[in-house]
């Protein structure tokens, strides 16, 4: 990304969040909120790439969500709906983005009005079914505070929430009477498999037709350890980062060395591009004085995010590359046998010889397919 370019989505992002924040805290603190309620809304664009042009209207919005702990907050996001002239009821997907990094510039939304959001063109393609997509942006990432990157429920309730906020900003054709799909890959495949699995005792009024999600960190203690050392290890670090933004009584601070504190820091302000060239290759044992890893609390609080122990209520699409290089295929088959052992409906589908990246690449357009038949009424197959 070229830097004006980088500088100008800091400098909009940090006004959007400066101009949201008076409010937000005011949003956390008022008891009659609920999650979902919309904080604040100012029309924004959408543009795949750089300079592209598309048929839209879209609002970054900030809204009301909940912590891991069940504590109030506010998250910003982006609903994003064609220009159509349509006013029935269509469509809402709340879509969740794999990983971005950890700094506010990193943000969808800082990225949607210059065309830099990784995923846009994914999105795109969705808008143009005709579908009202709401993109949130995680709990810190575009918000005061640290991203709670990897921490599962509030991931889940993020995209939960965007839903709801989508609903109540008053769109056309966008009420609580859409359908609702839920869709995303990487962390955006553990964060909607969060969303599948809490809708029923958190968002029930949400008609979800059902979950497209793939190349799904589902256990975190695998991931981690199976990343040690490798191309994906300094995403150990961002979910170590992660998860003590949401626990701070974890205290990473005081497990990490110099060169430890250090990464974690650069990570705290850059975004995937860079941060996976920097944290590759790394051992945890090289930037700590002792592994969280092998501690009770860190293993209880990773292990909170597993994913498995509820079966979603509407049908699911999982997929998952066989030579995933990122998140182990097996940790993808464990969720898959934990969901139909539940009695999920779940249409599960190996990408043979694909990686992480080629995982989101082929399997976007199957999965958009699969949830266009769900809108559609039609019965869902499964193959548990």
């Amino acid at each position: 990304m070229p830097l004006r370019t980088q500088v100008t989505g800091v400098l909009a992002a940090g006004l959007l969040v400066a101009a949201a924040t008076p409010t937000a805290f005011a949003a956390a603190e008022d008891s009659s909120a609920r999650p979902g309620d919309v904080v604040s809304s100012a029309p924004t664009a959408f543009h795949p790439l750089p300079g592209q042009w598309t048929n839209t209207k879209a609002w970054h919005i900030t809204y009301r969500s909940t912590t891991a702990k069940g504590g109030p907050n506010v998250v910003s996001g982006t609903v994003i709906v064609p220009n159509d002239g349509r006013t029935g009821p269509r469509p809402l997907v709340t879509y969740a983005v794999g990983t971005v990094g950890m700094g506010d510039s990193c943000a969808p939304s800082a990225g949607f009005p210059y065309g830099t959001t990784i995923e846009a063109t994914l999105i795109n393609q969705i808008v143009q079914r005709g579908w009202a997509v709401a993109v949130t942006d995680y709990e810190g990432l575009g918000t005061p505070g640290d991203h709670t990157y990897t921490v599962g429920r509030a991931e889940g309730t993020a995209v939960l929430d965007a839903a709801r906020a989508a609903q109540r900003l008053g769109i056309p054709g966008v009420s609580a009477e859409s359908p609702v799909g839920i869709m995303g890959y990487s962390q955006g495949g553990q964060a909607s498999s969060w969303a599948a699995e809490l809708h029923k005792s958190y968002a029930p009024e949400l008609k979800v037709k059902g979950t497209a999600t793939g190349g799904v960190p589902a256990d975190l203690m695998k991931v981690a350890h199976f990343n040690d050392g490798g191309l994906g290890s300094g995403l150990i670090f961002m979910a170590a980062a992660g998860q003590d933004a949401a626990f701070p009584e974890l205290r990473l601070d005081t497990y990490l060395n110099p060169a430890g504190k250090a990464l974690v820091d650069y990570f705290k302000s850059n975004c995937v591009a860079i941060d996976s060239v920097t944290g590759s290759f790394k051992k945890i044992t090289d930037l700590t004085v002792k592994n969280p890893l092998e501690q009770a609390d860190w293993q209880s609080r990773l292990n909170e995010s597993r994913l498995g122990t509820v079966a979603p209520d509407a049908p699911v699409y999982l997929y998952h590359g066989t030579v995933d290089e990122l998140i182990p295929y097996g940790v993808g088959e464990g969720l898959r046998d934990d969901w139909c052992g539940r009695g999920a409906s779940v249409s599960w589908h190996a990408l043979p010889l694909l990686g992480h990246i080629g995982g989101v690449t082929v399997g976007a357009l199957p999965a958009a397919d699969w949830l266009g038949d769900r809108f559609a009424g039609r019965p869902a197959a499964d193959n548990c």
